[in-house]
Order: C-alpha cells, then structure tokens, then sequence
C-alpha cells in the first residue's frame, strides 16, 4: 500500500477551553501537525469557547481547521459531532475523551459516548482514545454518587456504553491493566495500549538549582478525588517541626463536578502564610511553574486513569510525592517513574514524605532525575507514530 496522508479529524477539548483532557489535547494534535509526510489536515472538532474567546494554533506544517461543535451536558452532541465530520469527510476520526467528557448528567454524558459507534456506522473509520474506564474509577472519590444502588446501577450503565464504545475500530487505552480487563470482561479483539507519552521534553534540568523558599506544588483539576487540604496541612506540620521555607502553591483550578471548590479551601485556610491560588495555568505558563517548583504533590485519594500531571513532573524533572495506589502505582511500576509515598488520607505520612525529599539534596535529585528520564523513554511524538500505524492497517480493510 502507498503512504498515504491522511485527513484526521480529532474529537477534543483543547485551550483555552477548560473541558477535560484539554491540554492532552492541545499537545496531541499539534504532534500529528509536525508530521507532514503522515497527515494531509486535521480537523479540530471541539467544544464551544465562551464568547470572547479563539484559538491560537502554533505554527505547525499540517494545517488545521476548527469547528466548535459540541458544549457539556448538550444533548445534541453526537448529531452536532456527526454534522462536523460529514463536513469534513476525514479518513479517519479520533477521540480524545474519558466517561465524564461530554457531561456530568446522565443522558448527555451516555449519548456523548455513542457517538464514535454514529461515526463509525456512517461509514466513518474511528478510534478512541479512552483515559478511564468504569472498572478502575472510585464513583464516591470520583464525586459520581456515594449511593450504594446508584453506584451498581452507574456500573451497569457503564458496563453497556463501554461496549457501545468497543464497536469502534480500535479503542486504544493507556495502561496495560485497562487493556487485560477489556479483554477478559468484555472478550474485546479490538483494544490497543497506547501509552499517554509525555507531552513534551524539554532539555534537562540542572538538578542542583532550587527557588527559594521551597516551592511544593500541587498541580490539576481539584476539589472530586483531588484535594488539597492535605497538603496544606501537611507543609503546616512540616513548619511546625523544622525552619524550611516553603511556599505553597495550588495551580489549576475546580473539577467540574466541584465548581466553588477552591474558593472555599482558600476563604478556609486565608491565615495560612505563602498559600498561593494559581487559578487556570496557560499553556505558556506550565513550564514556569513546574521549573519552579521544587516537588509537585498529589494529594489524591483515588486515581481515574494515567496521570498526566505525573509526566509533566517527569518532563521537567521534578520528584513525585504520591499515594501509593491504583493507576499511579502502575504507572510508575510500569513506565519506570519514582517518587516518594505516602498513605492516603493521613496528614503525618504526606508531612513525613514531603519533608524527605526537602532536607536530602541527593535524594531529591536522584528522584527528579530518574522522572526526566522515565518521561523521556515515552514522548508524545513517538506515540503520534503508532497512531499511523493503527490507522494504517484498519484503512487497508
């Protein structure tokens, strides 16, 4: 077969919209526009912006076209999506989505889910990207429902659109876990691992060189499964028992199943001395808040797929603090990260870990280190190759 450039339309959120998986999506796609012997056009098929708001797309060799289709909770979603990819008429769609991307309410966020089966059906190749899947997420910590029946119910739900979500030509998942589920649960032929890559790789970091005073960051959406009272009560032990300076700094902002959330730990914990309150990071702004940071925390109580965060920390070499369970766990089981952990939920072990890697230099570089080179086995660019791949051989079918 010849090598062909393909038409790629990718269904995302992407910034400045604020949606979930936006910044995954922002560095996915302007990999595939580096590649201009692979992809003709990609076509952006996102949410809708709030008003005032554009895209700015980097200068890339693969040009790209936007359609601000689809919004959170919409139910006209997948006839909105629909209408875009016949409009487009790509060789093949991509989506970049977990269960919660196309809403927090029921029906819109089941619909959202059978909209790769309607792309397919219209004769459409598709591919989705999957960041969770039910059987790994705490519904309670996931701030999903704390009902018990609700929750078998949800499962049951969950269980019937993951095989909506199945009837797509390849469902490419990226921990190896979600892949022996599929296949065991559902008797799935169709999943692949594509692991989440890290985003970019900056050059290597002097290890060495810290901002003063210590700067313990804690980096994502917060207030479902991520929270960070944890942590500032934790660097308040730590201040309590030693002289280090430390700053804390809370980057990003609400989970959209928790709108006010940060408001009300910042009115709460206002006589905290250095608690600094982010708000959203722009995407030129990341590498400047990581580089300062001397750790970055994850004060997670339950994990919902890869983390990203995790190998933003890797990419510019910054030590883990982290729970040591589920998907976190795997990841750095699996893609060779480090970091040090803590029991979840317990003030005094996150204090205990934070402060290790403070007081001791070369333990803290040789964590930061190992992150960098963890992040640098996997990056993004690559990954964008086996997409090609995929595609490749399902398009000769």
């Amino acid at each position: 077969m010849t090598h062909k450039r393909l038409k790629v339309a990718v269904i995302s959120s992407y910034p400045p919209g604020k949606r979930t998986l936006n910044e995954y999506g922002y560095y996915m796609i302007n990999h595939f526009r580096t590649k201009p012997d692979d992809y003709e056009e990609i076509i952006l098929i996102s949410d809708e912006l709030p008003a005032g708001q554009k895209y700015n797309f980097p200068n890339a060799p693969v040009p790209i076209i936007e359609e601000q289709v689809w919004d959170f909770n919409r139910w006209t979603n997948p006839l909105k999506i629909l209408g875009a990819v016949r409009r487009a008429k790509p060789d093949v769609v991509l989506y970049n989505i977990q269960f919660l991307s196309f809403g927090d309410k029921k029906i819109p966020a089941a619909l959202g889910l059978l909209t790769p089966l309607l792309t397919k059906l219209s004769g459409y190749p598709s591919v989705v990207l999957l960041h969770n899947i039910l059987e790994q997420v705490d519904l309670n910590a996931a701030g999903i429902t704390q009902n018990k029946i609700l929750s078998k119910i949800y499962n049951f739900i969950g269980s019937l659109l993951t095989r909506f979500i199945l009837s797509a030509d390849l469902l490419a998942v990226t921990i190896p876990k979600y892949v022996e589920i599929l296949e065991e649960k559902y008797k799935a032929k169709n999943v692949a691992l594509i692991p989440h890559g890290s985003f970019e790789l900056p050059p290597m970091p002097d290890f060495t060189q810290l901002v003063k005073p210590f700067q313990v960051m804690a980096f994502g959406k917060f207030g479902t499964y991520k929270k960070v009272e944890s942590m500032i009560e934790a660097v308040e032990l730590i201040r309590s028992r030693t002289d280090l300076s430390i700053e804390i700094v809370v980057a990003g902002t609400d989970s959209p199943n928790t709108p006010g959330y940060l408001k009300s730990v910042e009115q709460r914990y206002k006589d905290v001395k250095n608690l600094r309150f982010t708000g959203y990071v722009a995407e030129e702004d990341v590498p400047r808040i990581f580089n300062e940071s001397a750790l970055v925390v994850f004060p997670y109580t339950s994990t919902t797929g890869s983390s990203g965060v995790l190998h933003q920390a890797g990419s510019y070499g910054k030590p883990a603090i982290m729970p040591n369970l589920g998907d976190l766990a795997m990841l750095v089981k699996e893609e060779g990260y480090s970091g040090e952990f803590f029991e979840p939920d317990n003030i005094e072990s996150l204090a205990d870990a934070i402060q290790k890697v403070l007081e001791d230099d070369e333990y803290r570089i040789r964590l930061g280190r190992q992150n960098y080179f963890a992040a640098a086995s996997l990056p993004m660019e690559d990954l964008i190759d086996w997409y090609y791949l995929h595609f490749q051989r399902f398009l000769k079918k």
